[in-house]
């Protein structure tokens, strides 16, 4: 079987586009990876579409990626909208490798857009209350928030202006977490403040304000032990990749040195584990899988992007994907391991906390860093001789973890 490779990628500055429509966002992502790969709309045989803003904020319900596709010059190729919550855009690329071999096409896109900054702040983040059981759902949070037993959040850690019920979920995994491994807030706070210093270098990023540890603890509470840097933001932003077998590349004249080989792609979804398994974690077991597929192992890898939509998210990803040992992803963390210059830096993009999270893009904005990376082309955060690297995204949530989980892993052949 061919293998399957990026040839080009490209995305938008994540943020806050007021005057922006969702179309010309993902305009800017396809010409930029159309440009990246050196290709034109033409040769692209299969799109995939990821978006979960256009029916409940915008009102088109069905098929979104025909009416962005048709706006931004695709039309007449098979064009499938995926929505797999937080994790549709790495499940977007998965298919995309998937018709590759195939052999349904040598070119195909992935492409995800989102507009989530409305004027009606909480219509947006009510989207996050559909990422569960909606026929369960005070059943799922009071289950969920009962892991934070144990560890009583101190007075003036709850903050009063709204956010999604979500992050109270978090919150929750996190006490678990302090509880059953000794995990401290400062340790989370370590993640948050390395992540957003390394934002300071990624001109892509929704914010580039760097944080001490310290100011990251005395930052305005969300829950405890969650404060508002901790958490990633509503954003707007598009991001996409073109990806081809090799015999793509030949027919699009692709540069072979600015391509990056995809080693593994795996997606899988929940089990009915408890929350005293870990060994069933669905990270854990989609990352022995993805290991197995590339030949590789943790100790290879040279730089992560992983999903932390809240910074206690990056520890218990590092852990899963065995970069560090189970319980020692907040010691491993406030060591410094996970920085620029550490032994394996994560979030070189400053991750969801910093760069955004448009829900759609996010997966294919993680791959993006990744393959500026693996280019050697990150600047000022760039991982020095970095040849394989690891992504994990996440998306909603069943029983007591994600219910969709992609990663991939990236090589530099």
């Amino acid at each position: 079987m061919s293998n399957i490779y990026i040839a080009g990628i490209a995305m938008t500055v994540f943020g806050r586009h007021i005057e922006r429509s969702v179309e010309s966002l993902a305009d800017e992502a396809l010409q930029g990876a159309l440009k990246d790969a050196g290709c034109c709309a033409q040769d692209i045989g299969t799109a995939y579409y990821s978006g979960i803003t256009g029916g409940p904020l915008h009102g088109q319900l069905s098929i979104p990626g025909q009416v962005v596709f048709s706006k931004i010059g695709i039309e007449g190729i098979p064009v499938i909208n995926v929505e797999n919550a937080c994790a549709s855009g790495s499940s977007a690329v998965h298919l995309a490798i998937q018709s590759l071999k195939a052999g349904a096409c040598d070119v195909a896109l992935a492409l995800g857009a989102e507009k989530m900054v409305v004027a009606d702040k909480a219509k947006s983040l009510a989207l996050f209350e559909a990422g569960w059981d909606v026929s369960r759902v005070e059943e799922n949070f009071a289950t969920l928030a009962r892991l934070g037993e144990g560890i009583e959040p101190p007075p003036g850690s709850e903050s009063e202006r709204p956010y999604s019920r979500f992050m109270k979920i978090y919150a929750a995994m996190c006490r678990h977490h302090m509880a059953t491994y000794g995990t401290t807030q400062r340790q989370i706070a370590a993640v948050s403040a390395k992540n957003h210093q390394h934002s300071v270098h990624n001109p892509y990023a929704q914010f580039r304000q760097a944080f001490t540890i310290d100011e990251v603890l005395a930052a305005p509470p969300i829950t405890y032990p969650i404060t508002l840097p901790m958490c990633a933001p509503v954003s707007d932003g598009a991001a996409a990749a073109i990806l081809c077998t090799e015999e793509g590349l030949r027919r699009i004249g692709a540069d072979r040195s600015r391509c990056i080989r995809v080693a593994a792609s795996v997606i899988r979804s929940f089990t009915h584990r408890r929350i005293d398994q870990p060994q069933l974690n669905i990270g854990h077991l989609a990352a022995l899988q993805a290991y197995a597929q590339a030949g590789l192992g943790p100790q290879d890898m040279h730089v992560a992007e992983v999903h932390d939509a809240s910074a206690m998210g990056e520890i218990i990803q590092a852990e899963n994907l065995g970069l560090a040992p189970l319980g020692e992803g907040g010691p491993a963390a406030e060591r410094g391991d996970f920085t620029l210059g550490g032994r394996v830096p994560i979030n070189t993009s400053g991750g969801l906390e910093s760069k955004g999270h448009p829900l759609g893009a996010t997966g294919i904005g993680q791959l993006f860093e990744l393959v500026t990376q693996l280019r050697g082309e990150a600047g000022a955060r760039q991982v020095q001789g970095a040849r394989h690297a690891i992504q994990e995204n996440g998306g909603g949530l069943q029983g007591v973890e994600e219910a969709a989980l992609a990663i991939h892993i990236l090589s530099k052949d």
